[in-house]
């Protein structure tokens, strides 16, 4: 894999492990490099903070920008699933970068399987050149220099889940529903994949949650496909202790709900080792400033930019007046599990997937990932949020006030 250097003088994301208290500053040396990428910066490789942020001066985090060591030549393309419309922007940006651009093109073998695909004579000779591979069973992690989404917001997340390890940047076309994480018009494609792989481009660095979900074993116990501490792709089994662990990195949330019980869900959430709250109703969502726009907002939590170093607690439907969401340092270690008087188990997913029961004496922790998504902006970090909050979600829209005449002015006074 080309190795990609994301440069910046503000401590963002990636940077905010700078900021973190004693304890915490591990995180930094693994988290500036993410996809193999070297982040160069103020404050990058210190654990104390630069010196100009003692003045109370912090620079744009659309300073961010990437750039390569060596020009990228591999590429993987997501396709959105089930959408015929989609078939030609695939092919036309397909048959572009193997022909004018001369990259290696990696997509899933379903992609391929599609009869629309299949049947087309034309695109025979570019169908010979893919490489292929199948999620859960081919690991490539270490074969992609960056990515390109076709569709929506869905793609960028099945993107995340691809890569638990180091991700390789990714530009994300809007061509599906929403868009809020896709912000690519793929009217001017090939101008814009040529400034990618030239390297002008800005970017952010969308944090992730590591997540790690230890239950006991009872009897037969169904295997999911989670992660060990070494990034393989299995399920790790104590069994000294009787105990299955298993890891995910999670973009936009972990969401804890009470399933198709119809008691409340009554789980303790712990921080840093100490209890700060018991969950009564509906569950929690556990999200990243990425997620605070996706089921979070919908909850009722406020919206994060993904720049800002944080971890969002959002409570669904809490059978409590008070019970407010809240955000908390990013590094911090959460752990969820049911609480002793619960009636009934919980359910847990990752980012909409891999959804899985949770009883008494199974555990949930949750940190901050040491392994961001960076995602490639259209223009930079700052102006892409207000124009995804603008256009995708309609932020603060309403009809202007209008002025007071001016003979009506006159007449008040």
């Amino acid at each position: 894999m080309r190795q990609p250097c994301v440069r910046q003088a503000w401590p963002g994301y990636c940077g905010h492990a700078s900021w973190l208290p004693a304890g915490r500053g591990r995180l930094a040396s693994h988290m500036c490099d993410p996809a193999g990428a070297e982040l160069i910066g103020d404050g990058m490789s210190d654990p104390t903070p630069p010196s100009n942020a003692c003045a109370g001066h912090i620079q744009d985090p659309a300073s961010q920008r990437l750039t390569w060591n060596k020009s990228p030549k591999s590429v993987l393309v997501i396709k959105k699933m089930r959408d015929a419309s989609l078939l030609q922007p695939f092919k036309e940006l397909c048959t572009h970068l193997m022909e004018e651009n001369n990259m290696i093109v990696y997509v899933e073998k379903k992609v391929l399987e599609d009869p629309a695909i299949a049947s087309d004579e034309s695109f025979g000779a570019v169908k010979k050149k893919f490489c292929t591979f199948r999620e859960d069973y081919d690991d490539i992690s270490n074969q992609i220099d960056f990515i390109i989404c076709l569709g929506g917001d869905g793609t960028l997340l099945y993107a995340s889940s691809l890569f638990q390890g180091s991700v390789p940047p990714v530009m994300a076309f809007h061509l599906g529903s929403l868009g809020f994480l896709t912000p690519f018009s793929f009217e001017n494609f090939q101008s814009q994949v040529t400034q990618v792989i030239e390297g002008n481009a800005a970017v952010v660095l969308r944090s992730r949650l590591k997540v790690r979900v230890v239950k006991e074993l009872r009897g037969k116990t169904a295997v999911h496909n989670g992660l060990g501490e070494n990034g393989s792709r299995a399920a790790g089994l104590d069994m000294d202790v009787g105990k299955q662990a298993m890891q995910y990195q999670v973009l936009n949330e972990v969401v804890i709900d009470r399933g198709p019980s119809s008691y409340l869900s009554n789980v303790d959430v712990y921080l840093d080792g100490h209890l700060i709250t018991t969950v009564q109703g509906d569950g929690v969502i556990v999200s990243t400033p990425t997620g605070s726009t996706a089921y979070a907002a919908a909850a009722g939590a406020s919206m994060i930019h993904p720049n800002v170093p944080a971890i969002m607690i959002t409570p669904i439907c809490p059978h409590s007046l008070s019970f407010r969401p809240i955000v908390v340092p990013a590094g911090v270690e959460l752990k969820i599990m049911l609480s002793p008087e619960a009636r009934n188990t919980a359910w847990v997913s990752f980012d909409g997937r891999k959804r899985q029961e949770i009883r008494h004496g199974d555990s949930i922790s949750i940190t901050t990932s040491c392994y961001p998504l960076p995602s490639i902006c259209v223009r930079d970090p700052v102006s892409d949020w207000f124009e995804s909050l603008a256009q995708c979600l309609h932020w603060n829209v309403r009809k202007k006030q209008t002025h007071f005449e001016e003979e009506e002015e006159e007449e008040e006074g």
